[in-house]
């Protein structure tokens, strides 16, 4: 059991996150996608912790102006190689 997971029990956690964060964040109908928005800089994902994660991108690359792939990180590409297992480790829960 991992100490946190995405669940529908962290939806709400993430929600308040992000609005405790300065977003406006909502539920477009249309399509299904959650939605958030600061500053003019808007996100879309199908989960509210999606939607929190791709904000965790926007916070981390702080872009002063919007240009193509402004969210692109350099480097091997690891999403295509991610090891089948974890190094060991000792989860917290087990401590």
């Amino acid at each position: 059991m991992p100490a946190l997971a995405e669940y529908s029990n962290v939806y709400n956690s993430a929600l308040l996150i992000l609005r405790n964060k300065g977003f406006q964040v909502w539920l477009d109908e249309s399509t299904g996608l959650y939605c958030a928005e600061k500053d003019g800089w808007d996100f879309q994902a199908d989960t509210p912790c999606g939607l929190l994660g791709v904000v965790a991108i926007f916070e981390y690359k702080q872009p002063s102006e919007y240009r193509e792939y402004w969210w692109r990180e350099e480097g091997q590409d690891i999403y295509s190689n991610l090891p089948r297992q974890p190094q060991a480790y000792k989860p917290v829960w087990k401590r």
